[in-house]
């Protein structure tokens, strides 16, 4: 049965399965194997892809940053799947997110609802998202090198307007006019502060009544 999603209310996010090489120019040898992280609007199919290091908080959190940014507003919803940087405990039906993830929600004023497991049809949209990504994104460049991830995600930033631009098969328009045309009036605005990346622990007090504290480095 097909989904039919209110506009500017749902942002389906994951990453591809693939990763993408990037090269130490003085060795040759890999340095790094990017990630790549997805991000589907649910009305429009519009669509952000970057690469990061990691899908370690960091970089997942500021791929949703970035993703926000990309479109120009925030969604109602954000709909990731069960990875441990978002979900720290994984329920059926009351996931406990990430203390990071919530730090996001709650700056971007979003709700974070997680797919269910054994649930497909809850991650259809990311998953059709993550394919389209890997076909027209991924598998073009794939004999080309990439020295730095600035340079990858220059690559991947040509290929993905070209996505958005390529016309439906069986419906009208692109996903760039169809998110003009849905999604985009639809967003909420972006916060006026930008979004501070924080990292949370739980704190022992010791027998003197005193506890650690770190600092982050400047």
């Amino acid at each position: 049965m097909r989904q039919h999603h209110k506009a500017g209310e749902k942002l389906f996010v994951d990453y591809a399965g693939p990763t993408v090489p990037v090269i130490n120019p003085d060795t040759g040898e890999i340095a790094h194997n990017a990630q790549i992280f997805v991000a589907v609007m649910g009305a429009s199919n519009y669509t952000y892809a970057e690469a990061t290091l990691s899908q370690k908080s960091e970089d997942w959190l500021g791929s949703h940053v970035r993703a926000f940014e990309f479109l120009g507003g925030v969604s109602e919803v954000v709909v990731p799947d069960n990875l441990k940087s978002g979900v720290h405990q994984v329920c059926r039906y009351e996931p406990n997110l990430n203390p990071a993830y919530q730090h996001l929600a709650n700056h971007y004023q979003i709700a974070v609802i997680p797919t269910r497991p054994y649930k497909p049809k809850d991650k259809a949209k990311a998953e059709v998202g993550v394919q389209l990504v890997e076909r027209w994104i991924l598998a073009k460049p794939r004999h080309e090198t990439f020295f730095t991830l600035a340079e990858l995600n220059g690559r991947i930033r040509e290929l993905l307007t070209e996505l958005n631009l390529k016309p439906f098969q069986r419906l009208p328009g692109t996903r760039r006019s169809t998110f003009e045309q849905l999604d985009e009036s639809a967003l909420k605005p972006l916060p006026k502060q930008p979004f501070v990346f924080a990292e949370f622990g739980k704190a022992r007090i010791n027998i003197d009544y005193h506890m650690l504290l770190r600092m982050a480095s400047g």
